[in-house]
């Protein structure tokens, strides 16, 4: 049985002048936006089972925009969820009336600002809104600021951490929130650490609530600026960790570590520290334990590591300021951190809350220590 006639005409004359559709299977109404923003829609008048009519319809949608009924693969899911959807017919998928087609064309690698208008008027949900945001062209254009707002009102409704954690960075990116927006979400990390996590990511070295160097900064400062100078890594993070900015990020990661709620963040605060310190990684190798790290880091500073092989640069930083060794330590320590050497306690817990801190602490532990070390005198 094929559509009603009265059916078919409203809807190919709406596909003639629109640039995405929209269908609501509960009410029967299929919506299309056209070029200027405006939104048409047409009530449709099933002849047989409402599901079976949709159906039609799609295929209708189908022949009319790819040239056949076949509509959209959805056996290709998994692969459009990864952001693999490309070419010049993305605008053609937002035509379909496929919720997976506007997944597609929403994390799409070549995603315009105008493309995720329509997209955002098919679809509008906060994963959506998330995918829109890790790229370029849309945060820069006019739907930057329109998801963010989305994600910052929809941030009190998020039930998965990684959710969370996820939104926060990418409304931080600049020029999408304003400083107020951005203090009220800090400030709601002062209950849920989650929160916080989120700037560890996106603003490590702009972090608010700025501390104060380290009283003994201004005696190295000179040194490690004539290192600096020479393109030294370890001496561009050293001096980082002393300055105000380094001291604010290792008092915000002691007081997450302290108080983790649950698995994703212990994992995400993890992902963080890796980043903040890798610039100075010394192995490749993911390290799956806290006590092999700190055996190696030993052993590289004294020159007799097979893991973690001693660079000029290490023995030029140690040469230079040797009253610094056990910071430095510190540092190479926390290079290597990640979320293997986590893995084999979550690998036989599914606890969260007190019971998790109580069965991460071989890895917490000895990782406040480093933190801790960088933080003081």
């Amino acid at each position: 049985m094929e559509l009603s006639s009265e059916d078919s005409l409203r809807l190919n004359v709406m596909l003639a002048n629109s640039v995405a559709v929209r269908i609501d299977e509960g009410s029967n109404v299929v919506y299309c936006l056209s070029e200027s923003g405006t939104e048409a829609r047409v009530q449709l008048n099933p002849n047989c089972r409402p599901d079976q009519y949709i159906r039609r319809v799609r295929e209708l949608l189908s022949s009319s925009v790819l040239g056949s009924p076949g509509g959209y693969p959805v056996f290709l899911k998994r692969w459009t969820r990864m952001g693999q959807a490309s070419g010049g017919r993305l605008g053609d998928l937002l035509m379909l009336g496929e919720p997976e087609a506007v997944i597609a064309v929403s994390g799409a690698s070549s995603l315009t600002d105008d493309l995720a208008r329509r997209a955002w008027w098919a679809m509008p949900n906060s994963d959506n809104a998330r995918r829109m945001l890790r790229r370029k062209p849309v945060v820069e254009g006019e739907m930057g600021k329109v998801l963010a707002e989305f994600l910052l009102e929809f941030l009190p409704f998020e039930q998965e951490p990684r959710d969370i954690i996820e939104s926060v960075i990418l409304v931080l990116q600049p020029g999408l929130i304003s400083q107020e927006q951005r203090m009220e979400i800090w400030e709601r990390g002062r209950q849920k650490n989650v929160f916080t996590v989120g700037f560890l990511h996106a603003q490590p070295d702009e972090l608010p609530d700025q501390k104060a160097a380290r009283p003994d900064f201004e005696q190295y400062r000179e040194r490690l600026e004539d290192l600096i100078a020479r393109d030294n890594k370890l001496a561009v993070l050293l001096h980082k960790t002393m300055s105000g900015a380094g001291q604010t990020f290792m008092d915000t990661c002691i007081k997450v570590l302290k108080k983790p709620a649950n698995q994703d963040v212990v994992v995400s605060f993890l992902g963080a520290v890796e980043g903040y310190f890798s610039d100075i990684r010394l192995s490749a190798y993911h390290f799956e334990d806290v006590v092999s790290i700190i055996a190696q880091a030993d052993q590289a500073l004294n020159g007799t590591s097979s893991d973690m092989p001693i660079t000029t640069e290490l023995q030029d930083l140690i040469g230079t300021c040797p009253e610094l060794a056990p910071e430095i330590r510190s540092m190479i320590i926390l290079a290597h951190v990640g979320e293997p050497i986590i893995r084999p306690i979550f690998a036989h817990t599914d606890s969260v809350g007190s019971v998790m801190r109580r069965k991460i602490e071989p890895v917490s532990k000895p990782l406040l220590a480093e933190f801790e070390n960088l933080r003081s005198v």
